[in-house]
C-alpha cells in the first residue's frame, strides 16, 4: 500500500496542514482566547450600566484566568498516541502492545469478534476518562464485576504514549487500578519536564468534555437515540463557547446564592412575626412595625432594638427603669444620724441640768474680780459687795482655781451644743430632694421626707426624720420590686424572640443589601444569554456545513438529504435538544422518523467528526469503535472517504471486525494502515501490522517454501492453495477497484465480487470486470499480460485442491512467478481513474 503523503511527516507539522481550512476542518470557531476577545468588544459596545460590564469583565476574567493556569493541552500542542499497551484488563491476559503512528493518517485496527481489540480501545478511553460508553449501558453492572481479565487479570495495567507536539520525548498515562471498582482507576501522568502528577491534576479534564476524542458503537448509539438534552450537550461544547458558559455558571451562582438569600429571609419572616405579635411588650410592636412596614424593613431601627439602645425604650420601659435604679433613703445611714442626733440631745440636756452652761459667766466674772485686785493690791473693800474682807492672796489663790475649774465646765457645754449641732446638720444632709420625676406612690413620702430638712428642734428632727425615712424606703422597696418584676416579665418574654429576631436580622440585612448586585447580576446573565446565542448561531453554521459534507459522502444511494442541524433552548435550559431538518426526495420531515438504523448511525457520524475536527481541539487523534455495523455497503464506501478526509489532519484509528472498510480502503486506493489483533489461548493477544492482504499472503507462501524437511504434501497441495490465495486476492482486488471506476454502485459491486467463488470467475471480473467471460477469454488476457507460463501457474494453483496435487520441483521459483503475476494484474489495464 502507499502511504498518505503526511504519515511521514512529525506531529509538529501538523498545524501546516490546517492552513486553509478543509475537509478535515470546521472554519469560523474561534479559540477560548478569541471568542472572550470578541465578547469583550460586544460588552464595551454595550448599553448595559457600567457597574454591570464590570461584573461581566470580572466573571469573564475568572473564566480566562483559571484557563491560563491550566497546563493541559491546547491546540498549539497537538497530543496523539504513539502506543497503547495493555495487561489482565478485559479480554487482554499478559501485556500485549499496539504500536501507532503518532502523526495524521488512517490505522485500523482489526480482528475477529472476541479477539481483544476492542480492549485496546477501551483501554486508551480508561486512562483518559476514567470510564468507557460500557459503563454507561444496562449491561454496565456486569461489565463492573468482570472487568478483569479471566488469565491474568491480578495486576490490571494500562499504559499509553502520547507525543505533544513540541515535546521531544513521549508522555505516558498510566492506568491501575487499587481496588476492584474499575470505575476508581489510578491515573499518573507522566511529562518530560513536568515529572508525574495525577493526571486528574493535569488540566486536560475539560479538554475531553468538550472534544471528547473517543466514539463507540454505544457513543453513535446515544448521539441519536440519547435524551433530547444529551443530542444537544453532544454538539453545544464543541461551539468554542465553554468560557462563556463557565462564566454564566459563576454568575448563576451569584445569582442563586443572593435569590436564595432573600428568598430564606423572606420564608423566616412569617414565623418571625407571628413571635413578636404575640408579645405584649412595645419593643416587639416596634419590631413588628419595623419588619411589615411598606418598603424594606427598618433594618436600623431593629438593630437598636437587638442592641437594647436606651432610645428605643417607650414611656412605660423607661418608667419602670427609672423606677427601678430610684435612690430612696438609706436606713442604715438614716438610722446611724439619728441615733448620733438623739445622743447629743441627751449630752445637751446633762450639761444643761448640771449649770455647766453658767460656768462660762461665773468664771468670766471671778476672772474680773481676780484681776482688779491684782491691779489694786492697796485696797481693803471689796469693789463689788462693799465688804471690807480683803481680796488678798489666798483669796485670789483661790478665785484663780474657781475660775480654772468653771472654765472647764463651760468648755464641755460648748462642747455639746456643738455636738447638737452637727448631729442636726448630719441628719438633714441625709433628706434627700425632690427627684425630678417621681413615680405618683412616691411623691408624698418623698415630700415628706424632704421637708425634714425645715423641721426644728432636734428631737422633733429624730423623729420625723425616722419615720418619714422608714415610709419612703418602704414605699420605694416595694414599687421597685413590682416594677422589677414587670420588667422581668417583659425582658423574659422578649428575650424569647431577640435572638432569632437578631439572627434574621443579619441575614435579612445582607439579602437586601445584595439587591442592587443581584440586579446588575441578572441583567449580565440576560445579556451574556442573547451573546452566546448570537454567537452559537454563528458557530453552528459551518459545523453544520461540515456535517451536510460529511453526510453527503456517506448517505450514497440515500434519497435523505439533511437540511439543517439546530440547538434549541440553551445550556442551562430545562428543555434542550438537537434538531435534525432532513428531507426525503424533497419532502422535509424529522430525521429520527424517516431514517433506517444505518442511515441514522451514518447521520450521528456526521456530527462526531466534526468535533473530532475542530481547530480548537488539542486531540490530534480520534478512536473510533465499532462504527460500520448497521451499514450497508455503499455507506461503508464512503465512510472510507470520509475517514480518510479526516486523517488528512488527524490520526484516526479504527477499530472494526468488518472486512468491508478495509476492502472499502483498498478498493478506492486510498492510503491506510492495517493492524490485525489476534487472540490464542490464555487470552494472549497479539498485533501484527498488515501492510498489503497479497504481500502477506506472498510472505506465507515463501516462508512454506523456505521451511526443510516438510512433508511432500505441505509443497504439492499446500503451498499450490496458498499461491491461489495470491492471486485470488490480487484479481479481487482488481475486480474492487474496476468495477468502483466503472460506477458501479457499492452495493451492486458487493454481490458481483460476492458471487465470483472460483479462480477464474475471480479472474474475469479483475481482467475484464465481466463474469460472464469465459476460461478461454481469460487465458488468453493472461498470456497477453503475464505471458505464456502465466496460464500454466494458475492451473498448477487449481491442480492443488486435487488428490493429486501439483508437483514442486523448485517452490521458491513457483512462488516468485505466482508474484510476478499478482503484481501484473492486480491494477486493472486501461481502466480511467
Amino acid at each position: 500500500m502507499t502511504e498518505h503523503p503526511e504519515q511521514n511527516q512529525p506531529p509538529e507539522s501538523v498545524e501546516q496542514s490546517e492552513q486553509p481550512p478543509g475537509p478535515g476542518t470546521r472554519p469560523g470557531l474561534g479559540s477560548g482566547s478569541s471568542t472572550l476577545s470578541r465578547l469583550a468588544g460586544r460588552l464595551d459596545a454595550s448599553t448595559l450600566a457600567e457597574a454591570t460590564r464590570e461584573l461581566l469583565r470580572r466573571a469573564l476574567g475568572e473564566v480566562a484566568a483559571v484557563s491560563g493556569t491550566s497546563d493541559g493541552p491546547s491546540p498549539d500542542q497537538r497530543v496523539f498516541l504513539e502506543s497503547i499497551t495493555v495487561s489482565g484488563f478485559r479480554g487482554i491476559g499478559r501485556t500485549a502492545r499496539l504500536p501507532l503512528n503518532a502523526k495524521p493518517g488512517v490505522i485500523l485496527v482489526t480482528g475477529r469478534n472476541g479477539s481483544g481489540k476492542s480492549s485496546f480501545a477501551e483501554g486508551a478511553e480508561m486512562a483518559f476518562t476514567g470510564r468507557t460508553a460500557r459503563l454507561d449501558k444496562r449491561r454496565g453492572e456486569v461489565w463492573r464485576r468482570h472487568w478483569r481479565n479471566l488469565h491474568d487479570g491480578a495486576d490490571p495495567k494500562i499504559e499509553v504514549r502520547l507525543a505533544l507536539a513540541g515535546d521531544p520525548r513521549p508522555s505516558t498515562l498510566t492506568c491501575t487500578w487499587p481496588g476492584d471498582d474499575v470505575t476508581a482507576p489510578e491515573v499518573e501522568f507522566r511529562r518530560p519536564g513536568h515529572g508525574r502528577r495525577p493526571f486528574a491534576d493535569a488540566g486536560w479534564g475539560r479538554a475531553l468534555n468538550d472534544y471528547r476524542p473517543f466514539l463507540s458503537y454505544s457513543d453513535l448509539d446515544k448521539v441519536i437515540s440519547g435524551r433530547p438534552s444529551e443530542q444537544y450537550d453532544s454538539v453545544a461544547t464543541i461551539l468554542g463557547l465553554g468560557e462563556l458558559t463557565a462564566a454564566d455558571e459563576r454568575l448563576h451562582a451569584a445569582e442563586k446564592a443572593l435569590t436564595s438569600a432573600l428568598k430564606d429571609a423572606e420564608a423566616e419572616l412569617p414565623a418571625l412575626v407571628e413571635a413578636l405579635s404575640v408579645l405584649d411588650d412595645p419593643r416587639a410592636t416596634r419590631a413588628l412595625a419595623a419588619v411589615t412596614g411598606s418598603g424594606a424593613p427598618d433594618f436600623d431601627g431593629l438593630a437598636a432594638l437587638v442592641t437594647g439602645l436606651p432610645d428605643t425604650d417607650d414611656d412605660r420601659l423607661r418608667e419602670l427603669r427609672a423606677t427601678i435604679e430610684l435612690t430612696g433613703p438609706d436606713l442604715d445611714a438614716v438610722g446611724a444620724a439619728v441615733d448620733r442626733l438623739r445622743e447629743a440631745v441627751a449630752v445637751f440636756d446633762d450639761v444643761r441640768a448640771s449649770g455647766a452652761e453658767d460656768a462660762h459667766q461665773r468664771a468670766e466674772l471671778l476672772a474680773r474680780a481676780l484681776e482688779h485686785s491684782r491691779r489694786h493690791t492697796d485696797e481693803d473693800t471689796c469693789p463689788v459687795c462693799g465688804s471690807d474682807r480683803p481680796l488678798d492672796e489666798e483669796w485670789a489663790d483661790r478665785a484663780a482655781g474657781q475660775v480654772a475649774a468653771l472654765r472647764e465646765e463651760a468648755a464641755a457645754a460648748r462642747q455639746a451644743r456643738t455636738g447638737l449641732r452637727d448631729a442636726e446638720d448630719a441628719v438633714r444632709r441625709l433628706v434627700a430632694p425632690v427627684p425630678a420625676w417621681l413615680p405618683a406612690p412616691l411623691v408624698d413620702p418623698w415630700e415628706e421626707w424632704a421637708a425634714c430638712r425645715a423641721v426644728d428642734g432636734a428631737e422633733r428632727l429624730a423623729a420625723r426624720a425616722e419615720t418619714a425615712a422608714l415610709v419612703l424606703a418602704d414605699a420605694c422597696a416595694a414599687l421597685q420590686e413590682e416594677a422589677a418584676r414587670e420588667l422581668e416579665k417583659l425582658d423574659e418574654e422578649w428575650r424569647s424572640c431577640v435572638t432569632r429576631l437578631a439572627a434574621w436580622l443579619d441575614r435579612a440585612r445582607a439579602a437586601h443589601a445584595g439587591k442592587p448586585r443581584l440586579r446588575q447580576v441578572r441583567a449580565a446573565r440576560k445579556w451574556l444569554k442573547e451573546a452566546c446565542a448570537e454567537l452559537r448561531e454563528e458557530r453552528l453554521r459551518p459545523f453544520e456545513n461540515h456535517s451536510q459534507r460529511i453526510w453527503e459522502e456517506l448517505r450514497q444511494q440515500s434519497n435523505v438529504d439533511l437540511r439543517s442541524v439546530r440547538l434549541t433552548g440553551g445550556e442551562k435550559a430545562a428543555v434542550r435538544k438537537l434538531v435534525m431538518d432532513v428531507s426525503v426526495d424533497g419532502t422535509e420531515a424529522a430525521a429520527l422518523g424517516v431514517m433506517s438504523q444505518g442511515e441514522l448511525h451514518s447521520l450521528a457520524l456526521s456530527l462526531f467528526l466534526p468535533r473530532a475536527a475542530a481547530p480548537d481541539s488539542p486531540f490530534g487523534f480520534v478512536v473510533i469503535d465499532d462504527p460500520v455495523q448497521s451499514m450497508d455497503p455503499a455507506k461503508v464506501h464512503g465512510l472510507a472517504k470520509v475517514l480518510h478526509d479526516l486523517g488528512e489532519t488527524r490520526q484516526v484509528v479504527v477499530f472494526t471486525h468488518d472486512t468491508r472498510l478495509q476492502r472499502a480502503f483498498t478498493g478506492q486506493e486510498l492510503p491506510v494502515t492495517v493492524l490485525e489483533v489476534e487472540r490464542e489461548e490464555s487470552s494472549a493477544v497479539s498485533v501484527r501490522r498488515v501492510t498489503d492482504p497479497v504481500g502477506q499472503a506472498l510472505a506465507d507462501a515463501r516462508a512454506l517454501a523456505r521451511t526443510p524437511n516438510l512433508p511432500p504434501a505441505a509443497m504439492t497441495h499446500v503451498l499450490p492453495g496458498l499461491c491461489r490465495t495470491v492471486l485470488e486476492r490480487a484479481l479481487s482486488e482488481a475486480a474492487w477497484l474496476r468495477l468502483h471506476r466503472a460506477g458501479l454502485p457499492e452495493h451492486e459491486a458487493e454481490k458481483t465480487v460476492a458471487a465470483a467463488v472460483t479462480l477464474l470467475d475471480i479472474a474475469a471480473l479483475g481482467l475484464f470486470g465481466d463474469p460472464s467471460k469465459t476460461a478461454g477469454d481469460v487465458y488468453r488476457e493472461l498470456r497477453r499480460r503475464c505471458g505464456p507460463e502465466a496460464v500454466d501457474l494458475v492451473r498448477r494453483c487449481q491442480k492443488g485442491a486435487h488428490p493429486s496435487g501439483t508437483p514442486m520441483p523448485d517452490p521458491l521459483r513457483f512462488v516468485g512467478d505466482v508474484a510476478a503475476v499478482a503484481r501484473t494484474v492486480r491494477e486493472p489495464e486501461g481502466a480511467t481513474p
